[in-house]
């Protein structure tokens, strides 16, 4: 087939091209190696948060926020400081613009509506210039993930009815065709048809060949994180220390890189390798649907964080606020786990669970089923978080400490666990709580949290003893490490053309979303503030879509 443009990958970032290329009157080809189930990919599965700045929703939460107190924010966490981070950093500064501009207003027209309450993800660490957010950022979708997907496949599907995009499921891309140093179209297997479940691991069996020709490629193949080889093989040593010998999988496993090879040997260059974005709260899910499924706990800020051995990590090793510092703690420690303690209080209104199938009240957004899990279910969780501490292998209930430690114990079969230096160490941090000269940092941080309204009325706790019965029962939950995001990518320019190792852009040929690093090779940098994936996707998306390049 002959097409304008071929898309390959039909995730959020994918679509996002095509839907602004059909708005161009392009006939754009989308092949991806998954079938019409998976339309959309991980953005599927995703909170549906996005990174904006000043919004109404902010303004009306009593945030205030700027294009420059978000810059600083993102630079402190990127420390970008490799030669190749020119890109990334033009892609950082360019993004700002549009979350501080045009982002909510277009998506707005297109049909996206937002939870009104901002959350305040991923606080940082210790210094105003440093990692972390300063204010609340993280937009909820209503909707979730669906909810963002939803607007950019009725474009495509409007495209395709009008007969300028159209899919073609289960092709899998082996090369990406070049002449002349042009990227003129790619080549691949094409693989039975499998109606497995969305998101389940799908067969490689290979029925036939298929080659689709056209002005230009855009990449849009995801990352690595379903991978673990792959992973292993771009661990950062030097920053991280060793690589962890028991992961999750927080994707399905078609998120397995192939396109980066595949990419490279066209001529694409892929930087900024060893940057990842995996996360230290993973709890294994109980219903699971591709292989290693994990499912990260949001935390409020008042969960205890232990080591394998029962020792307290130090700030800003707390609940929410250094996810790369506190996974360097934990491979520290020599092991790959660590711990929470907490009490019924506290799940019932700090525990969230990552993604839209464990929040379906937001994912069918609607205030009615909001308001009767969140706010009238009595002593409960939500319905989700309940089934995980009942059915979780990673959660432990109990009524006492002594008992709470022996289940603990029982479950990693190490008996790490000593009571009288937990109880110690809890006791402590109780001591804390009605003292208002407080000492302990993660009691400050908690009374500061409860100053933003958002964070007093749905995410944080009002302080309490641990040890009080009339707090309980208490909950111990073995934290696994999860892959999630890679960070870095290929390198692009800020139309989204692929620019290899010499510097120079290759004809035809384009990478967004994360396969690009959601912009440039990484523009994260070595720390995200969360919300910037999906963002990500979108606004690379967009500006291949919307590349003069693609004539």
């Amino acid at each position: 087939m002959k097409a304008d443009v071929i898309v390959v990958g039909a995730g959020l970032a994918g679509l996002a091209a095509a839907a602004e290329l059909g708005d161009r009157g392009k006939h754009v080809i989308v092949v991806d190696q998954e079938g019409p189930q998976n339309l959309g990919g991980q953005a599927h599965w995703s909170l549906g948060g996005l990174f904006m700045i000043d919004t109404p929703e902010q303004r009306r939460m009593g945030i205030k926020d700027s294009r420059a107190l978000a810059l600083n924010d993102w630079m402190g966490s990127a420390q970008f400081d490799r030669p190749e981070d020119d890109y990334p950093r033009q892609w950082a500064e360019a993004y700002l613009d549009f979350a501080a501009g045009e982002m909510r207003p277009w998506l707005y027209d297109m049909g996206l509506r937002w939870f009104p309450v901002v959350g305040w993800a991923e606080r940082g660490g210790s210094f105003a210039n440093g990692h972390g957010n300063s204010v609340p950022r993280f937009h909820i979708t209503w909707g979730t993930g669906p909810g963002v997907l939803e607007h950019f496949i009725r474009r495509c599907k409007e495209h395709e009815a009008a007969g300028l995009v159209s899919f073609k499921f289960r092709h899998q891309v082996d090369q990406i065709e070049m002449q002349d140093g042009a990227a003129v179209g790619v080549s691949g297997s094409l693989l039975a048809e499998d109606d497995a479940v969305q998101g389940a691991a799908t067969s490689r069996e290979v029925v036939g060949e298929f080659r689709h020709d056209a002005g230009s490629v855009i990449v849009a193949s995801g990352g690595i994180g379903g991978n673990f080889e792959l992973i292993r093989k771009v661990w950062p040593k030097d920053r991280l220390g060793r690589a962890p010998k028991s992961m999750l999988s927080g994707v399905p496993a078609h998120v397995d890189g192939r396109m980066l090879g595949i990419s490279e040997e066209a001529g694409g260059h892929v930087i900024n390798k060893d940057r990842l974005w995996f996360y230290t709260e993973g709890v294994k899910n109980w219903d699971p649907i591709w292989p290693h499924h994990g499912i990260r706990i949001l935390p409020g800020p008042s969960s205890l964080w232990f080591d394998a051995e029962g020792n307290r990590f130090a700030p800003p090793a707390l609940p929410g606020f250094d996810t790369n510092g506190t996974f360097k703690a934990i491979l520290d420690s020599g092991y790959d786990y660590s711990w929470f303690i907490l009490t019924q209080k506290v799940i019932k209104k700090e525990f969230a669970l990552s993604g839209s199938e464990q929040n379906p009240d937001f994912t069918d957004a609607k205030w009615s089923k909001v308001i009767k899990e969140r706010f009238l279910a009595g002593a409960k969780a939500t319905g989700p978080v309940e089934k995980f501490k009942e059915h979780g292998e990673d959660f432990i209930v109990a009524d006492t400490l002594s008992e709470l430690v022996k289940g603990m114990n029982a479950l990693t079969e190490d008996a790490l666990i000593d009571e009288a230096h937990i109880q110690a160490q809890i006791e402590a941090r109780d001591s804390q709580v009605d003292n208002p000269f407080c000492k302990d940092a993660q009691v400050i941080a908690i009374q500061t949290a409860r100053h933003y309204r958002g964070d007093k009325l749905s995410r944080t706790a009002k302080p309490h003893r641990f040890l009080d019965p009339d707090n309980g029962p208490l909950i111990a939950v073995r934290l696994n490490l999860i892959t999630r995001k890679t960070l870095g990518g290929l390198q692009t320019n800020l139309d989204s053309q692929m620019v290899g190792s010499n510097g120079q852009v290759i004809p035809g040929l384009f990478a967004v979303g994360e396969v690009a690093g959601f912009g440039g090779g990484g523009y994260h940098g070595y720390n995200a503030l969360e919300g910037t994936f999906l963002g990500g996707c979108i606004f690379s998306g967009r500006a291949a879509g919307r590349s003069k390049a693609i004539s």
